[in-house]
């Protein structure tokens, strides 16, 4: 193979396999409860990075400041935004929980927007904001009668909080920084994470001994961790740094329409028209808000013009 053709081939791996991640949830919740779940996978992910760096030497105690921002990172990213996401996938499809996760940007330009960013919304975001918003509106139209049962509105609004605590969350990585490797930083995050919802599970009584936990699960697991973790986060670095943002950030579009096909081929939900209508907007939404922060940091003004004529103002 072309080395060129490599960092195509790792974008391709990293849209296919991150949108795989949702199914591979669902199947490995079935013998257990899902906060557990993302518990064991936060701790293995976690020390496989880890282990990583303290393997080639890289690995350095953080400072307290440092402490302070992974501790809270966890909470935001790996805690609450993966811990709700896996739980929330136990009453609602999977391929509905990606679309909603796809939607965290939109929270982001509105939090952004709340605490006065230089971002300032231009017509392209606001356009997407409409329509990502629109988009959810209409697959939820098909389940207005599903929220009478408890059970679906309680992953609806855990899948909802997930989105909105990962947007927190990109937020204040976007706006801080700190001495270690973002890499390194991740692991720190992950087995933080999975030590907490340890300490909850066991607290709550949800954990359960290693030995009972079915082979099903610990089947998808090992998918997460190796594949959904690992290797697709090296993919995601090379694709990167071989390939220009713009492009390298498809994946975050292509994740909800593999995980809606997946999720019905391979564990029989069902999708409609309002489903399939209803993803496209939103993800189409989602875009037009990512293209128009980056015009507006790239100093870019966007008007109904410029729009029309195809051209900058």
């Amino acid at each position: 193979m072309k080395k060129s053709a490599l960092p195509y081939l790792a974008l391709v791996l990293t849209s296919v396999v991150w949108g795989t991640t949702w199914v591979a949830s669902k199947f490995g919740i079935q013998g257990v409860h899902p906060l557990f779940f993302s518990a064991i996978r936060q701790l293995l992910g976690g020390l496989c990075y880890l282990i990583f760096f303290a393997a080639i030497g890289k690995a350095v105690w953080p400072s307290r400041k440092e402490w302070g921002y992974l501790i809270m990172m966890a909470l935001l990213l790996f805690v609450s935004s993966n811990g709700l996401t896996t739980w929330g996938i136990k009453y609602i499809n999977s391929g509905l929980a990606a679309i909603i996760g796809a939607i965290f940007p939109l929270f982001v330009a509105i939090i952004d927007w709340a605490r006065g960013s230089s971002d300032k919304p231009n017509i392209l975001a606001s356009i997407g904001l409409v329509l990502g918003f629109a988009g959810v509106a209409v697959i939820f139209y098909e389940h207005i009668a599903d929220f009478s049962n408890s059970d679906f509105s309680f992953g609806i609004i855990l899948s909802l909080i997930a989105a909105f605590t990962w947007a927190v969350g990109t937020v204040i990585t976007t706006n801080n920084s700190i001495g270690l490797n973002r890499y390194y930083s991740l692991g720190w995050q992950m087995f933080l994470a999975g030590f907490m919802l340890t300490c909850i599970s066991a607290g709550s009584g949800l954990a359960m001994p290693l030995q009972e936990i079915p082979a099903q699960t610990w089947y998808a697991l090992a998918y997460m961790v190796t594949f959904g973790s690992i290797i697709t986060f090296g993919a995601f670095i090379y694709s990167l740094q071989h390939l220009p943002t713009t492009l390298a950030s498809i994946y975050a579009y292509i994740n909800p329409m593999v995980a809606v096909v997946l999720g019905h081929f391979m564990l029989g939900e069902a999708w409609s028209l309002f489903l399939l209508v209803g993803a496209l907007v939103t993800v189409a939404g989602v875009f037009l808000v990512n293209t128009g922060f980056k015009k507006a940091r790239a100093g870019e003004t966007v008007t109904w013009r410029s729009l029309l004529l195809g051209r900058r103002a």
